[in-house]
């Protein structure tokens, strides 16, 4: 029997980390050593707080069907934090709660993006807004930051370029992942002109937000003048609480919005876990120190690793946020990298072929730049120990990947 499948799903790709990350598994079920430096998942077990408030609402009974959009005491916790960060014109009627950030996402899509509907991304971009975009049967612009060292300031003009009255959505992601970039507040405001010049309503993905380094702020961009009803801000438990097993996120939006993809929502997943909301709870008000006690972590760990690759050359434009960093791969024949420093080229061939190599022959797990738009580098997640972020770099050097 030949299947005939939806021409939807057959022009979206599978996940290019999750496909390296099975990769990594595969080799270590036989027997190999991998450094996965390819997920996006703290290395760190969830506070026991908020284990303990999950266990003690299994106990409360809190097993059955939820309000749709969230528990009442959730959605009062976040719309509390959404205050705190300045995102006042939020309330707990703006928001709808999910089984992790990806759902959300993918609701926004299914709700926004109509037919041939332009979405503008800034690229390098994470893997899934592509695909959830063309799930929607949407149109992709893409707008390069790479030869900005992947700061969005350089990359305004391209933008303005790119997007038109007929861009319906754009997506900023600060802190960014793959790159670790945190977008100022001059370029959020440069974003925001463009985006009330040609009425674009903007995600803004906060997921990284509790993640930034060295005194930077990430800015909310709902909060700018302008952008308060034409903003969907995203963020979810995953990342900053070390809960990405748990599946839980959340956005907040117009009430409008908000309302249309209830229908997306009550009619795919119903509703987030319901004890699993309860340790959302907890995990929003109770857990700073330990949040704080993650980020430094993460802090010591890029400085460790930025180190490392200075001293084989490497050029890796520095994150101020998330836990990621793109060290950049020069194309087969380049004798020159990208940047304008003294960078010689990590490998050659592309940075497809280099992960590949990487992780069959050094048994190191990166994610090649070209699954997130941008070809040359690689994305490396140092939510790992110094000891095998240590251990992965000597490999790829003795390899003669660096």
């Amino acid at each position: 029997m030949t299947m005939d499948f939806a021409s939807r799903v057959e022009r979206v790709e599978p996940s290019a980390t999750l496909a390296i990350s099975n990769k990594a598994a595969e080799l270590e079920a036989e027997g190999k050593d991998v450094v996965d430096l390819s997920v996006g998942e703290p290395d760190f077990d969830t506070p026991e707080n908020v284990k303990d408030a999950a266990k003690a609402a299994l106990d409360a009974g809190h097993t059955g069907y939820t309000p749709s959009n969230g528990i009442p005491e959730l959605k009062d916790a976040i719309a509390g934090k959404l205050h705190d960060d300045g995102l006042t014109q939020y309330g707990p009627e703006n928001l709808i709660v999910t089984p992790g950030g990806k759902q959300a996402l993918y609701e926004i899509f299914q709700t926004v993006i109509d037919d041939g509907d332009e979405v503008a991304l800034l690229d390098p971009a994470w893997v899934s807004y592509e695909a959830m975009v063309k799930l929607a049967d949407g149109s992709l612009t893409r707008v390069d930051t790479a030869a900005h060292d992947f700061q969005l300031e350089g990359a305004l003009d391209d933008l303005a370029e790119a997007v038109s009255d007929d861009t319906e959505l754009l997506v900023v992601n600060s802190p960014g992942n793959p790159h670790g970039a945190v977008y100022s507040r001059e370029a959020l405001e440069g974003v925001r002109d463009l985006a009330v010049e040609h009425d674009i309503t903007v995600i803004s993905d906060e997921i990284y937000k509790e993640i930034t380094y060295d005194g930077v702020e990430a800015v909310s961009l709902g909060t700018l003048d302008g952008m308060e009803d034409r903003t969907v801000t995203l963020n979810g438990f995953s990342k900053a609480y070390s809960m990405t097993g748990w599946r839980l996120g959340y956005f907040a939006a117009p009430e409008d919005i908000v309302s249309q993809a209830g229908k997306v929502h009550s009619h795919s997943v119903s509703c987030a876990v319901n004890f699993v909301q309860h340790a959302g709870v907890e995990a929003i008000t109770n857990t700073d120190e330990a949040v704080e006690e993650m980020r430094q972590a993460f802090a010591e760990r890029r400085e460790f690793l930025m180190g490392l690759f200075e001293d084989h050359g490497v050029h890796v434009p520095e994150p101020q946020g998330a836990f990621y960093m793109m060290p950049e791969i020069a194309p087969e024949g380049d004798s020159e990298s990208r940047s304008d420093s003294d960078s010689r080229p990590v490998a050659p061939g592309d940075d497809t072929e280099w992960c590949d190599k990487a992780i069959s022959e050094a048994q190191v797990a990166t994610v090649p730049g070209s699954a997130f738009g941008t070809p040359g580098y690689a994305r490396i997640s140092y939510a790992n120990s110094k000891d095998r972020l240590q251990e992965a770099v000597d490999r790829l050097a003795e390899h003669d990947l660096l």
